[in-house]
């Protein structure tokens, strides 16, 4: 009685054990399927974003350790976890590995079949065709060999493969079309794996940096010059190609119609090139979407702004600052912020400034730009003395001031040319004038061709997927005292509203005794 309720049972009953080799082959199954490759490029995107939303090591570490030093409890955690260096982080590495391996191995056995299916005939005809959704039966006064005749011309001529047969119930012909349907899938899956193959190359030999160039001065290729640098895993500074330009002349325009006051009209930097340190330099212009390429790399064109030139007299009256000081634009009328650092005054100097190109005050807004020309031009600057804590240690911008152990000592707007006596006899700060500079962002991606390609052939194959139709169709003719009689039938994959329409076509023809022209 146990033994007939045991067998009754509705309980799940365990599998049997599968060893070590069928445990390996059955988690060779799970990882290569479709399914787990949709995941887990599900999961590489939602990996993606801390690499976009937090600072990244590689490209910034200054904002990286403001951001820890800000947010002292979850910081170091993600530190930790690698979430400030996500694309170089194993877990990243992990992802893109398996996601890579369950590609191959999904699309490699398809590839095969798919390959015997291309080699292989038709179907043979099935005994009944009229139980087929799609058929019809039509009478002809041509005979069964003629009809099947005309029908293979049809097919023929529509550039379908055909397969002709006989059995009891009559001749017939198979014919199938649409064989690019599965190929173009199966293109568009390797080029998804090229592309990750593309983009892996990239990441591991290829290296990207930004830098901001003043009118006037100049860039050299080494990584000590640029402002943010980040490479591949293979890329070291020995790679960098030795090119070298300077930025003589930087011009930009603004619209000054109502309309769209104050948008960019266009914007270029003229640059006169090395492309080795004994080659003889060249002029070029660069502009937005017409970067400079040189050696491999390509350099381009991502923003500017104003660097007003400010010079710093001690308490002796010797000039301890003369230079032009990038300022960074805060809105689109590029009202502007910068600092100035005087470590060699005694006692250090450090000036908080706000350049406006086209100056205005504001009771709400206070000191602001309302145009980005520099239609009237002002700095306004506040000054501070103390130790601008340069010998702590500590890593600073040099777009922040730290004001931690220093004293304001004064407010003052500056017109080009004017020059503030600071308070208590401190020394002098002089605004010469100003200068424009150019954000350069240079970049070697080895794998941007691959890419290309990859993406290139993944379009054509999704295309072929899309809009080609896979369909089987027969044609059976039985012979009859006048004749014979025809059966259509056909088959596809998904909705095709043509089938039916294609199907009577087809059977009309070849009863009628379908000829070419």
């Amino acid at each position: 009685m146990s033994d007939l309720a045991s067998d009754l049972s509705t309980q799940p009953v365990a599998p049997p054990p599968l060893g070590t080799k069928g445990f390996f082959r059955w988690a060779w199954r799970q990882l290569t399927s479709m399914r787990t490759a949709l995941i887990l490029l599900v999961i590489l995107a939602i990996a993606s974003i801390p690499g976009s939303v937090l600072p990244q090591q590689g490209l910034d570490p200054v904002r990286v350790n403001e951001w820890i030093v800000n947010n002292p409890t979850s910081g170091p955690i993600l530190k930790r976890f690698g979430f400030f260096d996500v694309y170089a982080s194993p877990w990243f590495a992990a992802i893109y590995l398996l996601l890579f391996i369950s590609l191959i191995g999904c699309i490699l056995p398809r590839s095969f079949a798919h390959a015997r299916v291309l080699r292989a005939k038709p179907p043979v005809a099935p005994r009944n065709l009229t139980r087929l959704p799609r058929s019809t039966e039509v009478s002809s006064e041509q005979s069964a060999d003629m009809v099947i005749d005309s029908a293979e011309r049809v097919f023929r001529a529509k550039r379908w493969r055909v397969r002709r047969g006989e059995d009891e119930g009559g001749q017939w012909i198979a014919a199938e079309k649409g064989y690019w349907r599965e190929t173009g899938n199966l293109v568009f899956h390797i080029a998804l794996i090229i592309l990750l193959i593309g983009v892996g190359y990239g990441s591991l030999w290829g290296w990207k940096g930004n830098v901001i160039v003043v009118s006037g001065k100049g860039f050299s290729d080494t990584l000590t010059q640029y402002d943010v640098w980040g490479g591949g895993r293979l890329v070291s500074a020995t790679d960098l190609p030795p090119f070298s330009f300077t930025l003589t002349d930087f011009t930009a325009d603004f619209e000054r119609g109502e309309a769209q006051r104050g948008a960019a009209r266009f914007f270029e930097g003229k640059l006169t090139v090395r492309d080795t340190p004994g080659a003889v330099p060249y002029d070029t212009t660069i502009g937005v979407n017409e970067p400079l390429s040189v050696d491999g790399a390509k350099v381009f064109l991502v923003g500017h702004g104003y660097a007003p030139h400010v010079i710093v007299r001690d308490t002796t009256g010797s000039v301890v600052f003369d230079d032009t000081v990038p300022f960074l634009p805060q809105d689109g009328s590029f009202t502007s912020t910068g600092v100035v650092k005087v470590p060699d005054a005694t006692p250090q100097i450090g000036i908080q400034g706000l350049f406006l190109p086209t100056a205005a005050l504001d009771a709400v807004l206070g000191p602001h730009s309302t145009f980005p020309a520099p239609d009237d031009p002002a700095l306004f600057m506040s000054a501070w003395v103390g130790d601008l804590g340069l010998n702590s240690g500590k890593t600073q911008s040099v777009y922040r001031l730290d004001t931690t152990q220093m004293n304001l000592i004064g407010r003052k707007a500056l017109r080009p040319g004017e020059t503030w006596d600071l308070p208590e006899g401190l020394g002098s700060v002089e605004f010469v004038g100003f200068t424009r500079w150019a954000s350069l962002q240079i970049a070697h991606d080895p794998g941007q061709g691959i890419a290309l390609v990859a993406v290139t052939f993944a379009i054509f194959g999704l295309l072929l997927s899309l809009f080609v139709k896979r369909r089987r169709m027969w044609v059976r003719a039985r012979p009859t005292e006048t004749g014979s009689t025809v059966v259509a039938a056909g088959l596809a994959r998904g909705d095709d509203e043509r089938l039916e329409s294609l199907v009577n076509d087809v059977a009309t023809a070849a009863a009628s005794g379908w000829r070419k022209g």
